[in-house]
């Protein structure tokens, strides 16, 4: 096997979360309700786009993506695959994970949906955020995207279970993990989102007993949704029999993996206060591939993927604020990431 020019490459959609605070009474009168995550048309992202006040903050995201820079983040050799669209957003996001030391190549959408973006309304009295979200170009990533030298190149190839919706992107999922195999690479996905899992349960344990995938990264509502049980026991006894490894993440209970039949399991890193919990699921997962890509044990991998995760918890935003790398050195994680 030849050498990995990437620890963890990710595959997900690209989009670009656009934060601005609003005024009483604006989501109200836009028609929104405050709190929801609105699915939007092009229309509607552009004209409110273009009504958003200049006090607006950008910066890239979509799940897979904030795994990626969160890989970059512990000082890992990070890659992402998804698609933008030629235009200014699209130049966004490719200069800003040009910026934080992401592999970013894919081809970009021409004559087509301009860039997906998530425009995030905080309201000024409660700090509530109200989510307009339009998928646009992200939805695009076809089997030409998945490129064989960079997905060989990697030592685990991550995709996102939303990446199973267009039916063009779940052939280029497929596709990665054939690629990642071809070249002896492990193959993830994340199940994203319970009701993403009661889209596709049986497509996605058929991934599981099948082999496409050799991971599944979950978190406890989606692993109990996935067996369509109550019972936690169950269903950890349930995905040990189908996967070689499944990472869970518990909340404020920590987190565990599945591996080989056996459960090893750690405490969440104690924090002050969770002031938003988006991205912890993303955060982990980067934590964990990196300590799983750079031959970590199990422990100090889940370790690794749980105080990334208490990181981003900590303030608003789902992307690292601190220099992850130096984090893990202070808890003495750095050594093994290091080798």
């Amino acid at each position: 096997m030849a050498q990995s020019r990437f620890d963890v490459l990710t595959i997900g959609n690209a989009i670009v979360d656009i934060i601005a605070p609003a005024k009483a009474g604006f989501i109200e009168a836009e028609g929104m309700k405050k709190g929801i995550m609105h699915l939007i048309d092009a229309d509607r992202a552009l004209d409110l786009y273009g009504r958003m006040p200049t006090d607006k903050q950008q910066i890239s995201g979509g799940s897979a993506a904030n795994t990626a820079a969160g890989v970059a983040s512990l000082g890992g050799r990070a890659a992402f695959v998804g698609k933008v669209a030629d235009d200014a957003l699209g130049d966004f996001f490719q200069q800003d994970f040009h910026a934080i030391g992401v592999h970013y190549a894919t081809t970009r959408l021409i004559h087509g949906a301009p860039t997906a973006r998530s425009m995030i309304f905080v309201s000024e009295d409660d700090g509530e955020r109200t989510m307009n979200t339009y998928l646009g170009a992200c939805q695009q990533l076809t089997e030409v995207d998945i490129i064989e030298d960079e997905i060989g190149g990697a030592e685990i190839t991550y995709m996102e279970g939303f990446l199973w919706d267009p039916q063009e992107a779940k052939k280029a999922f497929v596709l990665a993990a054939h690629y990642a195999h071809k070249n002896e690479r492990a193959a993830a996905f994340t199940l994203s989102d319970p009701f993403c899992v009661d889209r596709y349960r049986d497509e996605f344990l058929d991934l599981m007993r099948s082999k496409t995938m050799d991971h599944v990264y979950a978190n406890v509502h989606e692993l109990k949704s996935l067996y369509q049980t109550q019972d936690l026991g169950e269903a950890v006894r349930q995905i040990a029999k189908d996967c070689e490894l499944a990472a869970i993440t518990m909340g404020a209970d920590g987190a565990m993996v599945i591996c080989d039949g056996e459960v090893t399991s750690v405490p969440a890193f104690p924090i002050d206060k969770v002031v938003d919990a988006t991205g912890a699921g993303d955060l982990f997962a980067a934590g964990f591939l990196l300590g799983m890509a750079r031959g970590q044990t199990l422990e100090s991998a889940l370790k690794t993927g749980c105080l990334a995760a208490s990181e981003v918890i900590s303030h608003v935003g789902a992307r690292p604020q601190l220099d992850l790398a130096g984090l893990a050195r202070e808890h003495g994680l750095a050594q093994a990431l290091d080798g």
